[in-house]
């Protein structure tokens, strides 16, 4: 785009001069100079929501006989290329704006009807083929357009990105339950040495908290599927055909694979932002799910040597300028840091939606920022973690089997036999002498050697009593 020429358009409030090549009108340029804020902009799935929303209304209100074929055609071209991508220098507007998110929406229908004037052959700026507001925005309002495009934005996201990596997560934790089962190893409760555990059951409670985590995805989606359009300014749906909506969430439903439906009661839908809010958590309780998971992991693969070392994670890089050698779990960190930086988006988006007043909520393009954020950094992170870490642990059988030994903790089976007090001395006393609780045992005669062999059972101590082994 060239910066230096410049063209005169008049809006509402006057003349306002802007780069000749912009696609964009004075509203929006007036926007550009009000806001120079963050430097953040409306993320790709976000204005690709836009023009699918614009490209639904031109559609269904030349259905509704509201809107020429010709003027339809324009607009349909026009807002294709919005939803594309191809006109994305076109929406230079920082998130912190208008709380409606009204300049952005103006953005969105100055862009489509210029584009359509080039595509008509007529002068950027001239509204005779396509009009902004007349036709571009027809039906419609800010105030039910980008709610609607956060939904939308946000449900395609997650469909699309967050699932599957959940899904794939899932399935290579899956894969490690099963691979770490005859592993057995020490457990653990507030970082102190529990009763013994298989590897394998470990790992299943992570692939069970992904499982969880994928239906809450998808329970964020189906909260995102009711849409604010319809409603126009304030809910009650002036200036819009009775049948719009209708017709456009058929287009919608049509590219997008989500069977959108119109709010229950746009009210609620424009005046609050409970959906958002609820979709958000949903996003905070999958964050703190996989933190704890990556932190075990990294806690599990502590060392090498003079760590807890009970697995080995995949060497990905070098950890350290000045240790030759050193490698950290690095890939643990950033899906860390990311869970972190979802859980802090999560109070913005919380804080925001409280904040509607009367019948519009006056935060919304932080609360689509944020959420759209937390919703590509988790997808992308569970993507890494999962191919460059989770993939590739191996489980140390020689160093599991060695602490389960030292542990006090196998006192525990004791107890039903020779009472929780004396098994309470053993456990002390190897706690003081170093020694391992078998070996006090055996010393002291506890119990004859076979029945003693079969209560320090590491293996038994995985399953209830009375369990049967797997194939019996």
């Amino acid at each position: 785009m060239n910066k230096e020429a410049t063209r005169v358009e008049k809006d509402s409030m006057g003349e306002m001069s802007l780069p000749a090549a912009a696609l964009y009108g004075a509203s929006t340029q007036r926007a550009v100079l009000n806001f120079p804020i963050s430097g953040y902009r409306f993320s790709r799935p976000f204005i690709r929501a836009l023009g699918l929303i614009k490209w639904a209304a031109a559609q269904a209100n030349h259905d509704l006989g509201l809107l020429d074929a010709e003027r339809s055609a324009l607009i349909v071209q026009a807002a294709e290329e919005v939803m594309e991508g191809k006109l994305d220098e076109h929406f230079p507007l920082d998130i912190f704006q208008t709380g409606s998110g009204t300049s952005t929406n103006t953005n969105a229908n100055e862009v489509i009807a210029n584009r359509g004037a080039q595509l008509a052959g007529k002068a950027i700026g001239s509204r005779e083929a396509v009009h902004p507001n007349d036709h571009v925005n027809m039906g419609q309002s800010s105030n039910d357009v980008i709610p609607s495009a956060i939904h939308i934005s946000a449900a395609e996201q997650l469909k699309n990105w967050l699932v599957p990596a959940l899904q794939r997560l899932h399935g290579a934790l899956d894969k490690k339950t099963h691979e770490f089962w005859e592993i057995i190893k020490i457990g653990r409760t507030h970082l102190m040495d529990a009763t013994p555990v298989r590897l394998g059951q470990e790992f299943s409670g992570y692939a069970q908290q992904v499982a969880y985590a994928t239906e809450r995805a998808k329970r964020a989606i189906e909260v995102l599927r009711e849409l604010a359009l319809g409603g126009t300014a304030v809910g009650t749906g002036l200036n819009r055909h009775v049948d719009l909506t209708g017709k456009m969430l058929r287009h919608i439903e049509q590219r997008t694979g989500i069977p959108f439906y119109e709010a229950k009661n746009h009210f609620e839908a424009q005046g609050g932002k409970d959906a958002v809010v609820e979709a958000s958590g949903q996003l905070k309780t999958i964050a703190a799910s996989l933190f704890k998971i990556a932190n075990d992991i990294r806690w599990l693969g502590s060392g090498p040597r003079c760590g807890i070392g009970e697995i080995q994670l995949p060497a990905t890089q070098p950890g350290s300028s000045i240790m030759p050698g050193k490698v950290n779990p690095v890939l643990c960190e950033a899906l860390m840091m990311v869970c972190a930086q979802v859980i802090g988006h999560d109070t913005t988006i919380t804080w925001a939606g409280a904040n509607g007043n009367f019948e519009l909520n006056v935060m919304m393009p932080v609360m689509a920022h944020d959420l759209l954020e937390s919703i590509r950094l988790l997808a992308n992170a569970t993507d890494v973690f999962c191919d460059k870490c989770v993939v590739g642990i191996n489980g140390n059988e020689k160093r599991c089997a060695e602490l389960v030994e030292l542990s006090m903790a196998m006192v525990t089976s004791l107890a039903p036999k020779i009472g929780y007090d004396r098994a309470a001395e053993i456990a002390k006393e190897s706690a003081r002498t170093g020694r391992t609780v078998r070996e006090i045992c055996r010393e002291k005669k506890i119990l004859p050697e076979a029945e003693l062999e079969r209560a320090l059972d590491p293996v038994a101590m995985t399953e209830p009593v009375g369990r049967k082994e797997k194939g019996e």
